[in-house]
């Protein structure tokens, strides 16, 4: 280390400077100007950090917005899609069974204006559902992944509010379609039901027009209609009902060529009188007529046969088979009183508890009572054949009608 200086001993009026004023540890000074631009740069990164930070939250954000009013958008698409699919479903179906009802009807028993006006309910079915099928033909868009960069996330947040646009105009489209369908529906299924029910309606007018019909066939009839009149709904059932009962309505009418070709030549105008008579007696009872020369070993010299089948089920009906002489005879207070007799027995299929059908003797006493009580006193009313009945017989046919 230098010595100092020692001023007071210095030469007069001067004195010399050291050469150094400190010692000689450390060098030179860092420049501050060097640490200035090092702490603005550590801060310039540190706000482009946070500002980067802020961006990424943010694009985050956004993102999840978007995924949510996507996915909200998508659920409520797929509902209202699985709606008018199956009321599209639906409405096909029911077209497809009013095209076969409307095919298959035959004119014979409903009302041509059903048929008109089920055809055009097929035909606006498909006029619908044609426009329905095209939006649920539409794809449907699916979110992918989620990105992790900033500017990934705002591109698909742009693309997800684009496609939650679509999904939502599509959403509304199938609203708007489905009150259509639901109401072409109705007009589809009401309108095969008024078909079933015109064609069960027009059964028992189209029974009274062929009487001389075979019962079997009469009685299918009745069954078809009443269970067309029961169809609530368009499946093969209905369709099933409608040719159950045009397969009855042919039989009534091709039996009944049958029966009116037998009964055909002289006598055929006594024969439909005799059998108009019968019915005339015993209303709600279905009868249906045999003629042969000999029924019951009489219908020569004069005699006359009848003989009566009758079934207990439902519906009341019984088969009356009677000699061509009675037909000869007719109008004649025997042959009336006569037929009178078997519509006692065919009668009594609705007043089974109002006498003792255990014996052969019974019925027949039966059946000449219920005569006698409808005003019929020849001896052919049965009395000839069998004798005359107990009174009690008498009076309790009274109340069979």
């Amino acid at each position: 280390m230098t010595a100092p200086v020692d001023v007071v001993r210095s030469a007069s009026g001067s004195h010399s400077l050291p050469v150094r004023f400190t010692s000689a540890v450390g060098g030179s000074p860092r420049p501050r100007r060097a640490r200035t631009g090092a702490v603005v740069g550590v801060l310039t990164v540190a706000v482009a950090a946070v500002m980067v930070g802020a961006i990424q939250i943010t694009a985050n954000i956004g993102y999840d917005e978007a995924r949510a009013g996507f996915d909200d958008a998508l659920a409520s698409t797929e509902s209202s899609a699985t709606v008018v699919r199956q009321d599209v479903e639906e409405l096909t179906a029911d077209a497809d069974v009013a095209e076969l009802l409307v095919q298959t009807d035959s004119g014979i028993l409903a009302l041509p204006s059903t048929r008109d006006e089920l055809s055009a309910a097929a035909t606006a079915a498909d006029e619908v559902s044609g426009p329905a099928q095209d939006l649920l033909g539409a794809d449907l868009p699916v979110a992918g992944p989620k990105p992790d960069a900033f500017w990934d996330l705002f591109a698909a947040s742009s693309e997800l509010a684009a496609q939650t646009g679509d999904l939502q105009r599509l959403d509304r489209d199938l609203g708007d379609v489905a009150p259509s369908i639901a109401d072409t529906a109705t007009r589809v299924t009401d309108a095969g039901i008024a078909l079933l029910a015109s064609a069960a309606e027009a059964a028992p007018a189209f029974e009274a027009a062929h009487l001389s019909a075979k019962n079997d066939a009469v009685v299918a009839l009745r069954n078809a209609a009443s269970a067309a009149s029961l169809t609530t709904a368009l499946d093969e059932s209905a369709v099933g009902a409608l040719v159950a009962m045009q397969d009855a309505a042919a039989q009534v009418v091709a039996t009944e060529q049958v029966e009116l070709a037998e009964k055909s030549g002289p006598l055929e105008g006594a024969r439909l009188e005799i059998e108009a008579f019968a019915r005339s007696l015993a209303p709600g009872v279905l009868l249906e007529f045999d003629w042969n020369q000999i029924v019951n070993g009489a219908g020569y010299n004069g005699s006359m046969g009848g003989l009566t089948r009758w079934w207990w089920d439902d519906p009341d009906r019984a088969t009356i088979e009677l000699s061509n002489s009675v037909a000869e005879q007719w109008p004649s207070e025997r042959s009336r009183a006569l037929v009178a007799h078997e519509v006692g027995h065919a009668i009594s299929v609705k007043c089974e508890d109002m006498y003792d059908s255990s014996t052969q003797d019974s019925i027949e006493k039966w059946a000449t009572a219920w005569a006698i009580s409808m005003g019929f006193t020849d001896d052919a009313n049965g009395v000839w054949a069998y004798g005359y009945p107990p009174q009690s017989y008498i009076d309790a046919a009274y109340g069979c009608r």
